[in-house]
């Protein structure tokens, strides 16, 4: 039975053992928390349109995502209604207003959905139900988000505040979530929208749903679309415009690059750890390892033998860092009411457990070279 040189290196200073495994761990740690807000990016990207209830949208060239779209011209959707497959098409409002909180009077900047209460523009059932569709039809009254943050205030049906200094009634509630764009969300019809956003004519929209019938060829009636109607609309597929989000969430905005960013120094925090506990530990042995190439034992046996501390490091790190990040996960997705979609994949995990293997072999790599160069009789 071979002797297990790595493991006893590692655990004749105990100490020392527990402080690279915290190391590692913390390296870890961050890994995942800024892998889990770049995945939630993505999730928030497109968590909105797997409630609209469409397969192809029209939007303005200008748009970037969907809070900030540019208006068009409602003649477009009314043009895609006339191709063949084209079910339904529904006209898509949205925009901005300062919401009061009734209790302290402050103002919260709120997300608002504008939609005809005919049109069933979302999937949601509980939009559709009879109290929340009679209180869609009254004035002055919007129906919002469970998943608001509680510094909007009270919530609950019946509650009159302040929007944009217009008395609003909250009419019924209903679960969507706002992802990076916005802490609170609300859906009023589109008359109420044109009150409160005056002077927004409604010929003039946000977003345009085309609701295919059951048999029809998504991508076939989106090319006749593209072919039919001006350049001053845009034709996207569901997965066209939810990838367009993430591209633009993760690769333009600044919130993208921090959390990639977050990734890379974590990774260099690990290989800086994990480099100074092994140069410690192979100067502390520097003798041990003399004798052992005196002995006969080749350098690739010593290369070997660091390479294996590094990877039992990164497993015993990634243990504890993967416990821990599983709690944050929790903590964040409680602490933002649901609103932001955070969880651990598999995927993920994998994906973060070879990389601090990899994180850990590099700096193996890099400290080996004092063991390989070693001369015994230099060293005695």
């Amino acid at each position: 039975m071979k002797t297990p040189l790595a493991w006893l290196n590692l655990v004749h200073e105990k100490t020392r053992l527990l402080v690279a495994i915290a190391g590692v761990a913390f390296a870890v740690i961050l890994v995942f928390m800024n892998l889990g807000f770049l995945g939630s990016l993505a999730k928030a990207a497109s968590m909105i349109y797997s409630q609209l209830n469409a397969e192809v949208y029209l939007v303005s060239p200008q748009t970037l995502e969907i809070s900030t779209t540019k208006a068009f011209p409602i003649e477009r959707l009314y043009q895609a209604a006339g191709i063949a497959g084209v079910e339904r098409v529904m006209p898509l409002y949205t925009g901005y207003l300062q919401w009061r909180n009734p209790e302290t009077r402050t103002n919260r900047s709120i997300f608002v959905y504008g939609i005809n209460p005919n049109d069933p523009v979302f999937v949601a059932p509980e939009i559709q139900s009879p109290e929340n569709q009679a209180a869609l039809r009254r004035p002055d009254t919007a129906l919002i988000d469970r998943l608001s943050r509680p510094e909007f205030g009270p919530q609950t049906t019946g509650t009159v505040t302040e929007v944009d200094r217009r008395q609003l009634t909250i009419g019924g509630q209903y679960t969507l979530g706002g992802g990076f764009a916005a802490d609170g969300t609300l859906i009023m019809s589109d008359q109420n929208f044109r009150r409160f956003f005056d002077p927004f004519p409604l010929r003039l929209i946000s977003l345009g749903l085309v609701k295919l019938q059951p048999d029809a060829d998504v991508e076939q009636v989106a090319a006749e679309l593209r072919r039919t109607l001006p350049e001053d609309v845009l034709v996207l597929t569901r997965p066209q415009i939810i990838q367009r989000e993430r591209d633009y969430w993760i690769g333009t905005t600044s919130t993208g690059f921090i959390f990639g960013m977050g990734v890379i120094v974590s990774c260099i925090v690990g290989v800086v750890i994990v480099y100074q506990i092994l140069y410690t530990d192979i100067s502390d042995h520097m003798k041990q390892y003399a004798t052992l190439k005196a002995m006969g034992y080749r350098s690739q046996f010593l290369f070997w033998t660091v390479v294996q501390e590094a990877v039992i490091l990164a497993v015993l790190g990634y243990i504890p860092g993967f416990a821990i990040s599983l709690g944050l996960y929790e903590l964040t997705l409680r602490a933002t009411n649901g609103g932001l979609p955070i969880s651990m994949e598999l995927g993920r995990a994998v994906h973060v457990l070879l990389l601090t293997i990899g994180m850990c072999s590099l700096s193996a790599l890099v400290s080996v070279r004092k063991v390989v160069l070693a001369d015994p009789a230099e060293v005695f």
